[in-house]
């Protein structure tokens, strides 16, 4: 978590979603909810927040391009 929260400029914007770390970056101009909801995700483990607005979205479809990798939580 510490590398995620160090991604929160234009370009490397990261978030964590069920345990996997996103570059939302290129995503932000599409959401429904506009880039002030997903700015409150930046540098943050996001999924709590996911599923309560969208649990039956397919999001590891929608941000397989943005996929950076795992979440590495032994440390």
């Amino acid at each position: 978590m510490d590398e995620v929260r160090k991604h929160k400029l234009e370009g490397e914007i990261w978030t964590v979603l069920k345990g996997r770390v996103y570059n939302i970056s290129p995503y932000m101009k599409f959401h429904p909810g506009g880039v002030d909801m997903l700015m409150k995700t930046v540098g943050k483990d996001c999924t709590s927040l996911f599923n309560k607005y969208h649990a039956w979205v397919n999001a590891e479809f929608l941000l397989e391009k943005c996929l950076v990798g795992t979440l590495d939580e032994s440390q």
